[in-house]
């Protein structure tokens, strides 16, 4: 298994270019399963998890020609409409086979997804949404199991649903199942992430009629069918983020290409407040810092609040800045499995329920540790950028899954960071 070797104590300078985001192009990918010919994307990353949806698709009977960070999915001849355990079982976003199946062909056995330890994400907003459409739906030996045989044309029918809670992956879902309904539907209280707004410009592309998408409101008014199309996945604002606060905490100056401004107010206005400094142009953000940095408050909620997938960066950038903070988590309920790894590392942290008390220390001193989680393993990662001596983390398969290419393009701003098995 293979583990990261962090040397910390180097500055950050110079650029990096920023990756399509991973948690657009899975959905984005999910999508082709709606289109009789090829849908064409660019910017896709080069990820665990993307090269698992991949190997999912290509089992169900989707063409797959992937080159660099181009993928063409022609999707006219599927064979078959399940999503095996196997496959899925290291990744919660195969769910979203769900709703393109079910639209689609009338037919879906999709097992009940995996992923990341970081708390319940139920997929019973996805499964009602569904029901609401007119699917029957059931679980049987950790299969969902659903039909529209039963439905006029075998189709799903367009309806009003109300999400008791904000869903990502959720609003995803329902939005891809509803462009192929008969009649309109109405998402309330609908996510609003860029990813979110990403696929809905990737579906209209396609010939989908949608609106409201970055809204809690999205209208989907349902279409006979959807075509080919050629889209650019979104940039990755979660990668930026963390090169930004890498970058605070080491006290450099890194140019991010490939990253715009408003996909990251919430971070950008943090990382002021801590005191670095952040220039944002057109398609570009620098940032530069002397390292000496003030202790920030965070509160994670859902977009265009503070980003969860942010939250162990800052904590991490906290552990080193001057002063104390409150760090607040309101989405996932084990999302503080970093904080006695970071304690390893020197970190004073105190977790009363869902918030973390941080005060900050003069220095982390490098020690081996261990990744919980794809976020917690990118904290770690900053953490030891900054700690004396060398950092081991262990378990990073889970970094995999979420940064194309982290030790190079970190050694590439001059860090040390080395890969071993």
């Amino acid at each position: 298994m293979d583990k990261l070797l962090i040397q910390g104590g180097a500055r950050l300078h110079g650029e990096v270019t920023v990756s399509g985001a991973k948690n657009a192009a899975l959905p984005i990918l999910c999508a082709a399963l709606l289109a009789e010919d090829t849908l064409s994307l660019s910017s896709v990353p080069k990820l665990k998890d993307v090269g698992t949806t991949i190997n999912l698709l290509e089992h169900m009977g989707v063409k797959v020609n992937r080159q660099a960070d181009k993928v063409d999915l022609d999707a006219r001849d599927i064979r078959v409409l399940e999503a095996p355990y196997e496959m899925v079982k290291t990744m919660r976003a195969s769910i979203l086979v769900l709703g393109p199946l079910l639209a689609r062909f009338g037919k879906a056995r999709v097992s009940l997804p995996g992923g990341c330890a970081i708390g319940s994400r139920p997929v019973d907003l996805h499964i009602k949404g569904l029901q609401a459409m007119g699917a029957k739906i059931h679980i049987e030996h950790g299969y969902i199991e659903a039909t529209t045989e039963h439905l006029p044309n075998n189709r799903l029918q367009g309806a009003r649903y109300y999400m008791d809670l904000v869903t990502v992956t959720g609003t995803e879902n329902l939005m891809m199942a509803a462009a192929l309904a008969n009649g309109t539907t109405v998402l309330e209280n609908a996510a609003k992430e860029p990813e979110v707004v990403d696929m809905a410009e990737c579906l209209i592309k396609m010939g989908a009629k949608i609106k409201g998408a970055g809204t809690d409101v999205i209208t989907i008014e349902g279409v006979d069918k959807l075509h080919g199309a050629v889209h650019q996945v979104v940039c990755d604002r979660i990668e930026a983020g963390t090169y930004m606060v890498a970058t605070a905490m080491t006290g450099g100056e890194v140019k991010l290409l490939n990253v715009k401004e408003n996909l990251l107010d919430a971070v950008i206005e943090k990382l002021r407040e801590a005191g670095a400094e952040v220039i944002c142009d057109q398609n570009s953000i620098t940032v530069k810092s002397d390292g000496k940095l003030k202790a920030v408050n965070i509160r994670t909620a859902p977009h265009p609040a503070f980003p969860t997938d942010m939250q162990a960066q800052f904590m991490a950038l906290n552990t080193v800045a001057e002063g104390v903070s409150k760090v607040t988590e309101t989405i996932f309920e084990n999302r503080f499995m970093h904080v006695q790894e970071m304690q390893r590392l020197g970190a004073n942290i105190d977790i009363d329920g869902n918030t973390a008390l941080v005060k900050g220390v003069a220095e982390l001193e490098g020690a081996t540790v261990m990744a919980t989680d794809l976020r917690a393993s990118a904290s770690l990662v900053l953490a030891g950028l900054v700690a004396k001596g060398q950092t081991v983390i262990e378990r990073i398969y889970h970094l995999d899954r979420g940064y194309e290419n982290l030790e190079e393009k970190f050694n590439a701003l001059g860090a040390n960071v080395k890969r071993v098995s």
